[in-house]
């Protein structure tokens, strides 16, 4: 997080630092939970049949683009997953501040009490 935004993360919303987190590591994320999907989906020839018929699907307009790729999708929603759990976390945080376990999220969040 860069020096510009620790006033706007406190005060942005339920999930703002969610937020900025999403935008700022998605695709480092998305880089690092490909291969780990793609070794788990190719083990059980698990990608090469749904991308088949993904890509029949794509072509007759029934499956979105971004989805004929198993891999893809699969780390796009697993990524989907995680910053929910962010978010849900970080909106605990924001709701009782002195309920969380860590001095510098509670000195953050603290401020908005």
């Amino acid at each position: 997080m860069s020096v510009q935004h620790p006033k706007a993360t406190p005060t942005g919303g339920d999930t703002a630092a969610t937020d900025y987190f999403r935008r700022t590591t998605r695709a480092q994320r998305t880089q690092r939970f490909l291969p780990i999907v793609k070794k788990a989906t190719d083990r059980v020839g698990l990608a090469r049949q749904c991308n088949s018929l993904a890509s029949q699907g794509a072509s007759l307009g029934l499956v979105k683009q971004e989805d004929v790729s198993i891999e893809s999708h699969v780390t796009r929603k697993a990524l989907d997953g995680l910053y929910l759990m962010i978010a849900e976390q970080e909106k605990d945080f924001r709701q009782n501040p002195f309920g969380a376990s860590s001095a510098i999220v509670k000195k953050v969040f603290g401020v908005l009490r």
